[in-house]
């Protein structure tokens, strides 16, 4: 069997109690719905939520990764903001819902970086 990975950017595992998110839709101020990350690339986001947002709604969404153990990487600098649009979820068990977002773009300048610097660090296994 032949399978073709058809991602863009490859994935890592994070630990989802030690990787929370925020998201707000657009059309709120505030960070609103709070949850954990599953896995996280370059490209987008898998995480949980107590309330599902629809396919196709444009969000914020606040990362905090993990430090890795790395004194000099505390505080808020291990935030990283993108902008994404909801592009599936997962509410057929009770409980939290699980969804993805892919970004469009990062929120300020340096988010990527911080990004790509941190899922290279080698803290993060690959995902399937």
């Amino acid at each position: 069997m032949n399978t073709v990975n058809r991602r863009h950017f490859e994935r890592f595992r994070t630990q989802p109690m030690y990787t929370p998110v925020s998201v707000r839709t657009l059309d709120n101020e505030r960070f609103t719905f709070e949850g954990h990350a599953y896995d996280i690339s370059e490209g987008g986001v898998q995480f949980e939520l107590d309330r599902g947002i629809d396919p196709g709604i444009p969000v914020a969404v606040q990362i905090t990764l993990p430090s890795g153990g790395r004194a000099d990487d505390l505080g808020p600098g291990r935030s990283v903001f993108v902008f994404g649009n909801v592009i599936w979820l997962d509410d057929s068990e009770p409980g939290p819902v699980r969804m993805a977002v892919a970004f469009t773009s990062f929120a300020r300048l340096g988010d990527r970086e911080r990004l790509l610097n941190q899922l290279g660090s080698g803290f993060f296994a690959r995902a399937a």
